[in-house]
């Protein structure tokens, strides 16, 4: 399977009367799209706005970040399965707005949104500082129920990436990246001596507001199941899931899997990477011991040396990333696991919520409790008042004068399981 990416770097957004790039400027057609977007008629109004890199505005409460982009060749546009009919993800051309982010806000259903900051110590904390962000505030009609409430919202964030991501569709990119993976037979002749390495990529998939989605599958039905990377980082995968914000995979980061893009590096090179185990996450124990059970049997068939694994969320999750190391380890078959620790403010609590004398080879993408303190905005986009019911905040999180006091729980990406994130692990 191969899959070229174009990437158009942008770097400034305007509103306009159609949606061209000029120069790495992204004009935004903004009558356009808000008329689009409320085709849906469960869409009562829609804010766009702009948040750029180093402007002291807040963003709160995010939803899902999305990265625009336009199907050239091969496949459908946009997000199939969801936004569009069934085709197959991971082939082709894909033209990407580099650099620029639809980024959904709106009223809070669930409790686990996340904090934006473009500027300043929040910018620190997020990765999404650093993108050029069209904000998608989604007012919806009275008396929608939660989950159409969130499917709503959170259809608009990627609609509005597919009305945008046009404005790529004629250009000329300014880089074109190849990924390129044969099958495992392929693959093995290619590369005889070096290890063969799967990613066990863990999806938050626990109802309630707490799912991802395949091809528009709910992957909380689905059996551990195996996809070329290549479908991944071509839009297979979206986050629809409330989980804390910190570490919560939104869908840019699967479109931008770091965990994905770093194996890919070393393919060929030192490993030989052979795909993706895309793992649900369950709730009840038998879900879990199935999901470990049939993620190590995967490995097995494939003749793994090695399984990266990354965990998404904290807390009962900690179970089924130690059994899938035990289960891998106690097969012959290498592991790592990425996660985050819930270490308490001071650090000094276990950091998960079970262990294993297996996993010698852990990690950590950060302390979810780590307090932060974020100065006030000259500009809010969305409502400030929700840190009070967002993971991480309290009431009285918001102080008088606008400074926000949280938990890294509720800043968007803080913590990445996948490597998504600002921060860096340190040797002792």
């Amino acid at each position: 399977m191969k899959l070229e990416i174009g990437r158009i770097h942008i770097n400034d957004i305007q509103f306009g009367n159609e949606c061209s790039i000029s120069n790495g400027v992204l004009t935004v057609d903004k009558m356009g799209l808000i008329a689009y977007l409320k085709e849906d008629e469960r869409i009562k109004d829609v804010i766009l706005d702009v948040a750029m890199p180093g402007e002291k505005v807040r963003i709160i409460p995010v939803k899902d970040v999305i990265e625009p982009r336009v199907k050239i060749q091969g496949g459908n546009n946009g997000f199939p399965g969801v936004t569009e009919k069934q085709a197959q993800c991971g082939e082709g051309r894909t033209h990407v707005l580099s650099g620029c982010a639809v980024v959904t806000v709106g009223d809070v259903v669930g409790f686990q949104e996340g904090v934006i900051d473009m500027w300043g110590e929040g910018a620190k904390w997020t990765p999404f500082s650093k993108t050029n962000n069209l904000t998608v505030d989604i007012r919806v009609v009275e008396d929608l129920a939660p989950h159409t409430h969130e499917e709503t919202v959170r259809f608009a964030g990627l609609r509005a990436a597919t009305y945008i991501g046009q404005a790529g569709k004629d250009l000329v990119p300014d880089e074109v990246l190849t990924f390129e993976i044969g099958n495992v037979f392929e693959e093995t002749a290619k590369y005889p001596e070096l290890p063969k390495v799967l990613y066990a990529e863990m999806m938050i998939t626990q109802g309630l507001l707490h799912d991802t989605y395949i091809y528009g599958v709910n992957a909380q039905t689905i059996l551990p199941s195996i996809l070329h990377p290549n479908e991944e980082l071509d839009n297979a995968v979206i986050s629809g899931n409330c989980v804390a914000a910190c570490d919560k995979i939104t869908t840019y980061q699967h479109q931008n899997n770091s965990m994905i893009l770093d194996l890919y590096a070393q393919h060929g090179k030192t490993i030989n990477f052979m795909g993706c185990i895309m793992v649900p996450e369950h709730t009840t124990l038998a879900g879990k011991l199935r999901a470990s059970d049939y993620t190590v049997k995967l490995a097995k068939l494939f003749g793994a040396d090695a399984v990266i694994v990354s965990e998404e969320g904290y807390g009962n999750p900690d179970s089924d990333l130690l059994m899938i190391c035990k289960k891998c380890e106690n097969s012959g078959i290498k592991t790592v696991l990425m996660t985050d620790e819930c270490a308490g403010r001071d650090g000094m609590s276990q950091p998960l919520a079970d262990t294993a004398v297996e996993a010698v080879a852990v990690v950590s993408g950060g302390n979810v409790s780590h307090v932060v303190t974020l100065p006030p905005a000259d500009k809010i986009i969305g409502n400030a008042a929700a840190i009070a019911v967002l993971a991480g905040g309290w009431e009285g999180a918001l102080l008088e004068d606008g400074t926000l006091m949280c938990e890294l729980n509720a800043v968007i990406g803080a913590t990445s399981e996948i490597g998504f994130h600002n921060v860096t692990c340190r040797l002792y």
